[in-house]
């Protein structure tokens, strides 16, 4: 996996992230969802280093990034906070500007990366995600029990982290064998690394306060720049799953495209084949959806 990458940690002034990177040309940064890392993007990224500089993240508290301390109101771990932690690793990477595309979590932290620093963020593409205000003023019982880490998660400590480290690989396999997603598309030595990361108490803790802080901050956030009028100003391309649940929860509501035009003026995209982890069941097409829009009407670089 990731034939070419370099393995590095980058200090971002508040902790550690781990990254792999190759290629050259402008700066793409790469975002992993729950229970995953960087490692989602094994047969992505590979297809897109040969015109992009790409960098594939462990956001903070996940996978082989450091665990900064929390604080009772969870900012931490609020996606601002993280966005943050991403802005400074691009920095250091020598990029003023670059694109930056994520799945599940990494998506949430990928539009406030757009939201919080429209000078630096070039493009934008979010994976199986419409914005996390929209999707708990919106939740039902479908959320509560088809994707249980957003409530069990964000419950108090410690219940959520003692059941994260002790069963680890069970979180896993539920993860990815019930959001549709074939589990043919997860090989043996990929699932224990997923687990791995869970099963560290430090980082099962920076990640249930990550998501305490989408059930309270992040939703605070999001409110607050719809009340400003803030948008997105970057181009958008939504990604989602045809065989997921955001176009049939949200048909009422024109599905996913017509959320994500609430939240920017330029905003394309569709769905695409596979269940919720389709970047890993799926990675070429995957990366041909992500390639033409990155690469449309050139690209800056930073």
């Amino acid at each position: 996996m990731f034939e070419n990458f370099r393995t590095e940690e980058i200090d971002t002034g508040e902790g550690r992230i781990s990254i792999r990177r190759a290629g050259s040309g402008p700066g793409l940064l790469l975002l992993h969802g729950f229970p995953e890392m960087h490692l989602m993007w094994r047969d992505v990224a590979p297809k897109l280093a040969d015109r992009l500089s790409v960098v594939c993240a462990d956001l903070r508290g996940y996978g082989k990034s450091s665990c900064p301390p929390s604080s009772p109101d969870h900012a931490p771990y609020a996606k601002r906070a993280m966005a943050a932690d991403l802005a400074a690793l691009m920095t250091k990477l020598g990029f003023s500007r670059f694109m930056v595309a994520g799945h599940d979590r990494g998506g949430r932290v990928a539009y406030r990366l757009a939201l919080d620093h429209p000078d630096r963020v070039e493009k934008l593409a979010v994976l199986d995600i419409i914005a996390t205000a929209d999707a708990w003023d919106r939740a039902d019982a479908r959320l509560a029990l088809g994707y249980w880490p957003w409530s069990l998660l964000a419950q108090p400590e410690p219940l959520p982290e003692a059941i994260m480290a002790a069963a680890a690989d069970a979180i896993v396999d539920n993860a990815l064998e019930s959001w549709g997603s074939s589990p043919a598309a997860f090989p043996a030595e990929v699932r224990q690394a997923y687990a791995d990361a869970l099963r560290d108490p430090a980082h099962a803790h920076a990640i249930c306060e990550e998501y305490r802080a989408a059930a309270t901050l992040d939703r605070e956030h999001d409110h607050a720049d719809r009340a400003a009028g803030r948008r997105i100003t970057c181009p958008v391309l939504a990604l989602w799953s045809g065989h997921g649940a955001l176009a049939e929860w949200y048909a009422q509501e024109g599905g996913p495209l017509a959320l994500w035009q609430e939240w920017a003026g330029n905003v394309s995209g569709g769905a695409m084949p596979g269940g919720h982890f389709f970047p890993e069941e799926f990675p070429g097409e995957t990366a041909a959806a992500l390639h033409d829009f990155l690469m449309s009407r050139g690209a800056i670089s930073g």
